[in-house]
């Protein structure tokens, strides 16, 4: 049938299925700003604007838009020059990470201005409120609305390098902890009170004995800001491809269980399916899903299709067709005879002994105790124990558990694989790991890795659920079956049974302490369920046993860890990676030591906590799966985070004054310590060309998440060759053409790939200082600086990089100005944090408001204060929804409760505290430009935080997150304090 729409303001009539929704038909019609997210209308990634109002397009039919006029972000704007005024906004206020959901929040703000052009901050918040956002945390496209309305009011507004960077703190404000507070200046907005977010900027304390510099640590736009918020075909997805099949996914509805006949002829039969595969018609290869290096951590216990399944949502078997719809027929076709078995969810009951195996495979590699589900055992241990306890004058144990959430990025995992002009497979795909997903894929295939090409494009959000070969064996299955190209997607459902997830676990310390607070000893056994496969099972764990026992110093520590398999959806990495966990437990336990001592809870962290020159034994111990380095405390801000976040929270003038009536406050803090890369692992690589102009082309095989990996890595080169931003040209993350980087995780790529970018930017500064002295007849070369674009001699004589490059192009001794450079490090300094909160809880029904988030950073220099101040912002969106009510739950089996947004919930822009990012600055000598990593440890203090701010606030210690309103009401009633007024 026919419908007739004014598409961007042109009449358009078009050919729809009476089934089709309108977001498919304008995807068809290359509207590439329309994504997808979820299939239920509760993401709004899909909204665009019918008649003017924000509607989604997922559930909306085509046919009942008929003679309706349709805008799409396409139009308003098709190139840069013409942005529109919140385009423009988004782009300066850093309001864009992924991007994958900027489109519908700029239309959302469009329709809230064309109706309202002087709206309040909660009238925006309300306007954003169908629209979720994984990155940022609302604050930044907040502040981009704002700013884009008093533009189209006619008000003048300062530029945003003026009105957005970091406020300054100056450095002989700060005193050591435990002296004085320091009085921040009158505008620094440093109140106690604490301002709307729009009007908090980021605080930065300088380091001193730094040289000024003109583009690192600067404010720069993101250098892929533009063609998001043009809502250009950036993403995996958007892309055409003649010919291209739908590949879909049968899964498994029962939690374990044996395939004894699976019959696919009938679907097979049907006209437009071209393939259906099951275990029978693909090689079994054992593999590690993980996204990780060569050679994988153990178990391998996977393989692309299998006869038996382990949770529900597991692979059963895979389809190719011309539509989805045929696909969905398909799967409905494919008749299976079950086995049912016997499942186990509780890690406790899996390790009994009595419990079902779960991996009874013969062939699988790795496994510790298959027979008792015990993926692998760790051990370390410094310090000698009885001696330890031997000097205790008090000993503390306790328990503390933590549950399994989503990374619920807003783009679903995504690939299209297909076959290029030489037979080279090509896949296309929404990753972390590209480089790991080549070669991981290939044994599972059949294909050398040099018939393999990977090309990651912009990723809508991953927070490590994309550092996984999850679908690309899939997706390469079927097109090598086919010989088509595939589109294969996961449906939102899929992303929470069939996808991955935070490992759920039981922690339980046991410490030491002398009188004066002196911590001697502590011990951390923590029982970890990996749910049905053990990718990441390893590895989590073991930075778990890390981060617990590294933040404070004790002479003896001991770490033991049992990784458990049952019947769940299987976790894997997770942003943070085993340390919000740790630090759960370890927050609470260290203020609950303080205060059997009767200690002030700063007082007694502030004792313990690790200090510049102090080793972290249990680095080296421990490793991550293989040999550990030695590590030692380099540089810290910690002293500093602690005293400035406890001013901005108020916390001497608000600590213990619960209040009076129903409506209980508290506030909480939370000290956190984090890594930066893998060390002795994680390496990346970068190659710099110089063009005739004097600008440079950058490949580097790192991958930009939406974090600003790209930018940073532009603006290290750029600093390091004297050039605006505008001249630096970065290509990332292709297989063919980029050099090898391990990838997004771990909090590694401004230091690992950044690090090689500096390396690779130096050698290329070197040869262009070797020619321009030939060209200004100078003896010396090293006497040479580059800077706004020039070389200059001292002197005062200069050539121009454009000079330099036609002279080397095309004048004398012709050759190409380039070098590539690797760097991996044997150092992971540590990030550190304090995080504070505060909250209020009705003591009638448990329901808990948190007011206010504060975390002050000290992540070194932050070489770009926007991009990392977002950063920390929707960092500690994430943890707050993971403390509060996020959530991943089933029934008695196994079969998840929460498959779609509106029953997991995430924190919508409207109900988000206020929020404040401080950053201290320290030089880390061994990081480019004395960077250190940001990007994790935003999600590794809230939880702690919260449970001190509700025991600040009723009194009681909760051990379990997440803290919903029944497990606080529980608590309430256990302890005597319901309100009965």
């Amino acid at each position: 049938m026919q419908i007739t729409i004014t598409l961007n303001g042109q009449v358009r009539v078009l050919d729809v299925q009476p089934h089709e929704t309108l977001m498919t038909v304008l995807r068809r019609q290359a509207m590439f700003s329309v994504k997808h997210g979820c299939e239920t209308g509760e993401c709004g990634a899909c909204t665009v604007l019918i008649d003017g109002k924000p509607t989604v397009t997922c559930i909306t039919l085509a046919v009942t838009a008929n003679g309706k006029a349709i805008t799409t972000l396409e139009a308003l704007a098709s190139k840069a020059s013409e942005m529109h005024p919140l385009q423009r906004a988004f782009v300066e206020t850093g309001a864009i990470q992924c991007g994958y959901c900027t489109p519908a929040q700029i239309l959302c703000a469009k329709a809230l201005l064309d109706a309202n052009p002087n709206p309040t901050e909660a009238e925006v918040r309300a306007a954003f409120n169908g629209v979720l956002c994984r990155c940022t945390g609302y604050v930044k496209p907040v502040q981009a609305v704002l700013r884009a309305a008093a533009i189209l009011r006619g008000e003048t507004v300062p530029p945003v390098e003026e009105d957005e960077r970091a406020v300054m703190l100056p450095v002989d404000l700060l005193r050591p902890f435990g002296s004085d507070t320091p009085q921040a200046p009158e505008d620094s907005t440093m109140d106690s009170g604490l301002r709307t977010q729009t009007a908090v900027k980021p605080l930065l304390v300088p380091t001193t004995d730094i040289r000024e510099t003109a583009v690192v640590g600067k404010p720069e736009q993101k250098v892929d800001a533009i063609k998001l918020a043009l809502g250009k075909p950036a993403f995996a997805d958007d892309i055409e491809l003649r010919g291209m099949l739908y590949g879909a996914l049968m899964t498994s509805p029962h939690a374990h269980a044996r395939i004894k006949h699976i019959d696919t002829s009938k679907a097979k039969a049907i006209p437009g399916v071209h393939a259906v595969l099951t275990y029978k018609d693909v090689p079994r290869v054992v593999y590690a899903s993980g996204g990780q290096s060569y050679p994988n951590p153990p178990p391998y216990d996977q393989v692309s299709l299998d006869s038996k399944v382990r949770h529900v949502g597991d692979r059963v078997a895979i389809v190719a067709a011309e539509s989805p719809e045929l696909c969905q027929r398909a799967i409905e076709a494919i008749e299976v005879e079950w086995e049912i078995l016997p499942a186990v969810f509780d890690p406790q009951e899996a390790i009994s002994g009595t419990a079902p195996i779960i991996h009874d495979e013969p062939d699988a590699i790795g496994i510790h105790d298959a027979s008792r589900n015990i993926v692998c055992h760790i051990h370390a241990q410094i310090g000698e124990a009885e001696k330890a306890w031997a000097e205790s004058d008090l000993i503390v144990e306790g328990e503390y558990r933590v549950h399994q959430v989503q990374q619920a990025s807003i783009e679903p995992h995504i690939v299209i694989s297909y076959w290029d002009e030489d037979e080279r497979l090509v896949i296309r795909t929404s990753t972390q790991v590209p480089f790991h997903v080549r070669r991981m894929i290939a044994p599972l295939i059949g294909l050398p890795i040099s018939r393999i090409r990977v090309i990651k494009p912009r990723i809508g959000g991953g927070f490590g659920g994309k550092q996984e070969m999850l679908i690309e064996d899939l997706a390469a299955h079927l097109t090598i079956a086919t010989g088509r190209p595939v589109r294969f997607e996961y449906t939102r459902e899929q992303e929470f049974t069939s996808a991955r997830s935070r490992h759920p676990q039981i922690i339980r310390y046991k410490s030491g302490v002398k009188k004066d607070g002196t911590l001697v000893g502590q011990e951390m056994y923590v029982l970890g369920n990996t749910g049905a496969y053990g990718t990441h099972g390893l590895t989590v764990q073991t930075v778990t046993g890390m981060r617990g026992l590294s933040t404070y110093n004790a002479p003896y520590r001991r770490f033991d860890c049992d990784v458990v398999y049952t019947n769940i959806p299987t976790p894997g990495a997770y942003r943070g990676y085993g340390a919000p966990q740790a630090l759960f437990a370890l927050e609470i336990h260290m203020e609950q030591i303080a205060e059997k001592l009767g200690m002030d809870v700063l007082e007694f962290k502030a004792k313990n906590w690790v200090k510049v020159g102090d080793p972290l034994p249990l680095a080296e111990a421990l490793g991550e799966a293989r040999e550990g380095f030695p590590q030692t405390v380099l540089t810290s801000g910690l002293a500093e985070c602690i005293e400035l976040g406890a001013k901005a929270i108020g916390w001497h003038e608000k600590r213990g004054k619960r209040g009076d009536g129903p409506i209980k406050r508290g506030v909480g803090m939370a000290v956190c310590m984090h890594g930066t890369a893998i060390a002795g692992l994680d390496m990346g690589a970068a190659s710099i060309k110089m063009n005739d102009d004097g600008s440079f082309n950058v490949l580097v095989g790192a991958t930009d998440l939406g974090t600003g990996s790209d930018t940073v890595i532009a603006q290290i080169v750029a600093e390091t060759l004297g050039v605006p931003l505008s001249k630096v040209i970065v290509y990332s993350s292709d297989t063919d053409f980029t050099p090898f980087d391990t990838g997004a995780y771990a909090s590694s790529t401004t230091y690992i790939s950044g690090g090689a970018a500096l390396r690779a930017a130096e050698q290329v500064r070197a040869q262009i200082q070797r020619v321009a002295a030939k060209m200004l007849k100078v003896d010396d070369p090293e006497s040479l600086w580059l800077e706004n674009e020039r070389v200059y001699a001292p002197g005062g004589k200069f050539v121009t990089l454009e000079q330099v490059a036609l002279h080397s192009l095309h004048i004398e001794e012709q050759h190409q100005i380039m070098s590539t450079a690797s760097h991996m490090s044997y150092a992971s300094p540590p990030p550190f944090a304090g995080q504070f909160a505060e909250v209020e809880i009705d003591t009638r029904t448990g329901q808990m408001t948190v007011k206010k988030l504060v975390m002050a950073v000290d992540c070194g220099i932050p070489l770009n204060p926007i991009t990392a101040s977002g950063q920390v912002e929707g960092g500690m969106t994430q943890a707050l929804g993971y403390a509060h009510c996020e959530q991943m739950v089933y029934d008695e089996h196994g079969t998840p409760l929460a498959t779609k947004f509106g029953e997991y919930h995430i924190y919508q822009a409207d109900e988000m505290p206020e929020t404040r990012v401080i950053f201290v600055e320290t030089y880390e000598p061994s990081g480019p430009y004395g960077a250190k990593a940001v990007a994790e440890i935003p999600k590794d203090g809230v939880a702690p935080a919260l449970a001190s701010a509700i025991h600040d606030a009723i009194g009681v210690w909760i051990h379990e997150i997440p803290f919903t309103p029944e497990r606080i009401w529980r608590a309430l009633k256990e302890s005597g304090q319901l309100w009965n007024g």
